[in-house]
């Protein structure tokens, strides 16, 4: 990116899971050249920061509200500098960027937005787990129980796990009784759950059980916040076929098919 067509614009930043090393090449090149940064500190490892000018105005969005937000990405623009608005994971996935898109839009201020690794992914990549497996689940749902934010009725979790499928939870673990009571409506109550706290990062954690056991499990662990719920039965490794891809018999555009001998 040439970072000087981006002055008075506002770079939104997918930070990735924890680690400072999983953001992305590009997404750390703006955080290098911005000249104010305002990052999700409930979440973003402060590592990131290391990366800034020394000279960049730093705020953490924890403590500021969407006007003060707003505010300091107006004075920035007026001043013609470069802003990083940097968010956990991938921005596009529960990370409030609409609101402040829409904000932008009217204020006729532009930006861009840089993807990032979710914590979805650094979950799986923590499990050592492929979370779709040929007669298994080549579904992946990505959700949230109903708290504060409401939920469309056809998406409560009951309905959702109908399917089945392998089903990554945000946003949960604070209520992982009610959780469970809703997936077990569909889900066998001894389908795999993983939970992993804090993937990515040092002191990140990972709890393994069933439906049954799961709650029990997180309440012995202590675990409140941060983590990521994790069901279906692509957790079992062993279940599943063998994919097409590799399969010696099975022809595709890149490579023929091989008889047995």
């Amino acid at each position: 990116m040439n970072f000087d067509e981006y002055k008075g614009k506002v770079i939104f930043v997918g930070a990735g899971p924890g680690a400072p090393d999983l953001i992305t090449v590009r997404g750390a090149e703006a955080v290098k050249n911005a000249d104010v940064i305002i990052y999700a500190g409930s979440l973003v490892n402060p590592a990131i920061l290391d990366m800034a000018k020394d000279d960049a105005k730093i705020y953490d969005s924890a403590e500021m509200n969407l006007d003060e937000i707003i505010d300091v990405i107006k004075t920035a623009h007026e001043e013609n500098k470069i802003t990083a608005r940097v968010h956990t994971g991938d921005p596009s996935i529960y990370g409030a960027i609409a609101e402040q898109i829409n904000q932008l839009r009217e204020l006729d201020i532009e930006f861009t937005i840089i993807p990032g690794v979710s914590s979805l992914f650094g979950t799986a990549a923590a499990l050592e787990s492929q979370l779709t497996l040929p007669e298994v689940s080549q579904t992946i749902i990505i959700t949230r129980p109903e708290g504060r934010t409401p939920k469309p009725s056809k998406e409560a979790l009951a309905k959702l796990a109908t399917h089945n499928a392998t089903m990554c939870i945000f946003l949960g673990i604070h209520m992982i009784e009610e959780v469970v009571e809703e997936l077990k409506k569909e889900y066998d109550a001894k389908t795999p759950v993983a939970i992993v706290k804090k993937a990515t990062w040092p002191d990140q954690e990972i709890l393994r059980g069933n439906l049954d056991n799961i709650a029990q499990k997180v309440h012995e662990a202590g675990f409140t916040k941060t983590a990521m719920i994790v069901v279906g039965d692509v957790l079992d490794q062993q279940s599943g076929e063998q994919s097409k891809l590799y399969d010696p018999h099975f022809a595709h555009m890149y490579r023929d098919a091989k008889d047995d001998e």
